[in-house]
């Protein structure tokens, strides 16, 4: 199955597909390529600003020390209290 992956899994083998570079001087990527890093532009733009209203909102989430247990509850808590916030569930 096809993955699209960060630039930090390059090599990682067959069907992880991630962002391409420019070939560089005047020339321009391949359509396929462009799509390719054009999605995962998209698809990373909102997991970063996600995380950034998470961490702007909750100060706790900035400096913690918690285990990535009890961080992975505090941080879903923080998740439904903004979704709730911003009106996105009610």
């Amino acid at each position: 199955m096809p993955t699209l992956a960060d630039s930090g899994y390059e090599g990682a083998g067959t069907g992880i597909h991630v962002p391409v570079k420019s070939p560089g001087g005047s020339q321009e990527p391949a359509p396929g390529n462009q799509a390719r890093n054009s999605l995962l532009r998209g698809l990373r733009s909102q997991g970063e600003r996600g995380f950034a209203l998470l961490t702007q909102r909750w100060a706790l989430l900035q400096h913690t020390t918690a285990s990535p247990r009890q961080l992975t509850q505090i941080v879903r808590a923080a998740l439904i209290l903004t979704q709730f916030e911003h009106k996105y569930i009610r």
